[in-house]
């Protein structure tokens, strides 16, 4: 066993015992064992367990995207303190007075990528479980917590005609038709889930201070080069795995949904957006999540200031007086 082996051995026992449990919790009630939606919902039982277990991981990437994105104003004025100074102790003075700043908010550059870099290793252990399926029904051997009748039972398990163990460009048994078809249109869904995302986030969840920053130039690149290089990548991926990944991305989908009607980065048109509802039903503004005190009151004024104008009310005043 080699040393990725021996890394990805706790993994693929963890995420195969998951699967295990929803597979054997949906048989009990009912389900054909053998039926690949059995196995496809034991599988987004998966995605569910991981993106729970990761809530807590996702409220502190909230906290350090909130903070990177305040932080643009300050960071440029860093950058033009030291623009065109090019020697070694310069760069080490911007360094460390870049890194007491991000000590002194509590935020990192790679606090938003937390959550993905945790999910790797399971993904990954799901690749090597539903890409050894074949294998080890030859040998007559299990995989993780899964029995070899279970890996049988995966193996010829299909969806629409098309087995879950099958990639774009490897489908030793099923409906070749099917396959390409099924990966084609889960390739699709996955990338387009994760650039809506994305876009949603660039669109109505960022400051016009973050939108101009170099930061913000990054992620741009980053919303069309990471849907293109899973894209590309999921000509290898087995059904089952684009079924996870397409599950997990329509998860955070929903989840940015939320956080940005919710709880929206101050100053973006989704902060805006809040305030303008709730000053409609009269309610005050919301502190926001890893926001500065500041701008939580700036909002909390505008709010009051949109409450107090719309409760104004004119007096009539009545005609014809009689003059004293």
């Amino acid at each position: 066993m080699d040393f990725f082996e021996t890394i990805m051995f706790p993994f693929k026992w963890l995420v195969s015992i998951i699967m295990v449990g929803f597979h054997e919790g949906l048989s009990s009630i009912g389900l054909p064992e053998a039926s690949g939606w059995t196995w496809t919902l034991s599988i987004i039982g998966l995605v569910l367990v991981i993106r729970a277990a990761l809530i807590p991981v996702f409220v502190k990437q909230i906290k350090a995207q909130r903070g990177m994105q305040l932080l643009q104003p300050d960071l440029k004025k860093l950058q033009d303190k030291y623009k065109g100074k090019t020697d070694q102790l310069s760069r080490q003075a911007m360094a460390q007075e870049q890194m007491a700043m991000y000590k002194k908010h509590g935020t990192n550059p790679f606090s938003a990528c937390l959550p993905m870099l945790i999910q790797m290793p399971f993904f990954f252990a799901l690749f090597q479980v539903l890409s050894g399926i074949s294998a080890a029904r030859d040998k007559g051997l299990g995989i993780g917590a899964m029995s070899h009748d279970q890996v049988v039972q995966f193996d010829e398990s299909t969806i629409f005609g098309a087995p879950l163990s099958a990639t774009l460009l490897h489908n030793p048994e099923g409906n070749v038709v099917a396959v390409y078809v099924l990966s084609i249109l889960m390739i699709l869904a996955m990338t387009a889930s994760q650039f809506i995302t994305q876009k949603q986030i660039m669109a109505k969840n960022m400051s016009e201070e973050a939108m101009a920053s170099p930061f913000m130039r990054q992620q741009k690149m980053m919303l069309y080069i990471l849907p293109i290089v899973f894209g590309v990548g999921g000509i290898n991926f087995p059904i089952g795995v684009l079924i996870y990944w397409t599950t997990t991305n329509l998860w955070t989908m929903a989840q940015q949904f939320f956080v940005i009607r919710r709880m929206p980065t101050p100053g973006s048109p989704a902060a805006k957006a809040l305030a303008e509802r709730r000053a409609a039903k009269g309610l005050p503004a919301l502190p926001i999540l890893g926001g500065k005190k500041a701008d939580a009151e700036a909002e909390a004024a505008a709010a009051a200031a949109i409450i107090e104008q719309k409760a104004q009310r004119v007096q009539p005043q009545r005609k014809n007086r009689k003059k004293k």
